[in-house]
């Protein structure tokens, strides 16, 4: 393949946009350190001192030596609940087990007790769809207190809330989806339903305990008292009604037993040849030089694809047409992929190209990157009448029908429709990541104020404009759009799958090709009953 001219020159103008990222890094970095404490250092030490394992440390000891982790969302929840639940209580991510990539999804007893909120459940179904799509077992380390209460309303009843969890968890075991649980702490009332549907389960004797209403409820309930152990301990459950398979001693057992069951699943794997990997030839440390942080400062995005895929080397598809859409082939990893990235707002030949590049992806069974960062579509009278609305259909139909697997990564801005158009969140790409000066709105703030002031300036019915109120309305609006469009915004309501450092890109893109590159058929409709 060609490979891509650097055109890059170190000089003030690149060093001054590396170092307004590099604030932007400072903070990502900061926000990452601090949800990894957790609930803190008090219930840390509490949690400790019950002999218990904080998660983070749980899922080192369950993962390989040496191998990746690809945490997922770990901001969710961020800047809500004035930031008591950080990470939104739960830890979702891709890791090796015993040579296997599994969904690993792991509950944080120090926040929370480990209870579900609204942000929880999402991450927790976002986790199962993300192992679903890309046929992964599942592995639940258990420590969780249920929904919390004073959520319940946002928790508890509606379709893809707790509930949801449990029906998505039934209907990955019947396609053939291995469900693994190993219980630390209590799992109640909802919670216990984790392990109870769980094809192998394991309890840790003495932290460990699954019931469907703890002793406050049976008391409540039936005026039985008894206590938490005899209700639902690990000795019990494992020797008595059999809801557990494996009683293990202590946690660092438990994980090891999980360990075995992973091992002994003899997980098909497609067997293919190695594909060559070359390193970028320009260095994805400089992207933050290239990009910067002013979304109104164009740069060529094919100095940031060279830095992303393997060689350099770039097959740029129609290069004279549609210019403001770049298209063509690559390898990240070894992984072949076809890329989409936007070089400007899209035109009505940018969509049409996009979509003919998208079935050419489809047809060759290539998968498929889209680097958003785009304004949107072309409007005015002349993009109207060349027919800007049905050429924009065109993409859109693309990507909603491309067979092949999608990834996003937000680059810059995704705004309106063009969001829709580079296979945003509501398209179902596999996986999608925003870098830190990634904003997300259905327009700028800027945009978004002129527009409802000069609404407001329409409405009003006096002679003239009451200039004070229109400055208050232009205020409000922008606070209000700059507010809502940060990527932490973003991520803290599972808008997307992480923030990620550019230079990161290229390797957390290439775990996540590898997985569907090493997809299996499932034998399906084979259900674990747990009579």
């Amino acid at each position: 393949m060609p490979l891509i001219e650097n055109t890059i020159r170190a000089g003030s103008e690149f060093d001054r946009k590396a170092s307004d990222f590099s604030v932007l890094l400072e903070m990502l970095r900061d926000r990452h350190g601090r949800v990894l404490a957790g609930g803190g250092e008090k219930l840390r030490a509490r949690h400790i001192e019950r002999g218990k394992i904080p998660v983070r440390e749980r899922i080192d000891h369950l993962v390989d030596p040496l191998s990746p982790f690809l945490e997922l969302s770990a901001l969710a929840a961020w800047d809500q609940y004035g930031n008591e639940v950080p990470s939104a209580g739960i830890v979702t991510g891709i890791g090796i087990v015993t040579g296997l990539p599994c969904m690993i999804i792991a509950n944080d007893a120090t926040v929370k007790g480990g209870s579900f909120f609204h942000e929880t459940v999402k991450k927790h179904l976002r986790a199962q769809e993300i192992a679903e799509a890309n046929k992964l077992p599942c592995i639940y380390l258990v420590d969780c207190g249920g929904a919390f209460l004073p959520e319940q309303d946002r928790v508890f009843p509606d379709r893809d809330h707790f509930g949801g969890t449990f029906f998505q968890q039934c209907r990955m075991s019947a396609a053939g989806l291995p469900q693994i649980s190993a219980v630390f702490g209590g799992c109640t009332a909802g919670g216990a339903y984790i392990p109870a549907l769980s094809d192998e389960v394991v309890m840790v004797r003495g932290t460990g305990r699954i019931h469907l209403g703890g002793p406050p409820i049976v008391k409540a309930a039936i005026k039985e008292v008894v206590d938490g152990e005899t209700l639902g301990g690990a000795e019990m459950h494992t020797t008595v009604s059999g809801v557990s398979d494996y009683l293990a001693e202590s946690e660092l057992e438990a994980i090891a037993k999980v360990r075995d069951i992973v091992g002994a699943l003899k997980w098909p794997r497609e067997v293919r040849s190695p594909r060559p990997v070359g390193a970028p030839v320009h260095d994805p440390a400089e992207i933050p030089g290239i990009v910067g942080t002013d979304l109104k400062q164009p740069y060529d995005v094919r100095q940031v694809i060279a830095r992303i895929v393997d060689g350099s080397q770039f097959q740029e598809f129609k290069p004279a047409y549609g210019s403001s859409l770049v298209c063509g082939f690559a390898a990240i990893h070894g992984e072949p992929v076809g890329i989409l990235a936007n070089n400007g707002v899209l035109f009505s030949e940018s969509a049409v190209k996009g979509a003919h590049f998208i079935e050419l992806c489809d047809q060759r069974r290539t998968p498929i990157v889209f680097l958003q960062n785009i304004t949107g579509f072309m409007v005015g009278t002349e993009a109207e009448r060349g027919g800007i609305a049905k050429h924009s259909a065109k993409l859109v139909y693309a990507v909603s029908n491309a067979r092949v697997p999608r990834y996003t990564v937000i680059i810059g801005g995704s705004y309106g429709a063009g969001n829709y158009g580079m296979c945003g969140r509501g398209f179902q790409p596999r996986f999608l990541f925003a870098w830190p000066n990634a904003r997300i709105a259905t327009m700028s703030a800027e945009v978004a104020a002129n527009v409802v002031t000069d609404l407001r300036r329409g409405s009003l019915t006096r002679g003239t404009a009451d200039e004070e109120e229109i400055g208050r309305v232009d205020r409000e609006t922008r606070a209000q759009f700059e507010a809502q469009s940060t990527p932490y915004y973003a991520t803290s309501r599972l808008w997307d799958d992480g923030i990620i450092e550019p230079d990161q890109t290229r390797d957390v893109l290439g775990f996540c090709l590898s997985l569907a590159s090493q997809e299996i058929e499932l034998p399906g409709n084979r259900p674990v009953y747990r009579m």
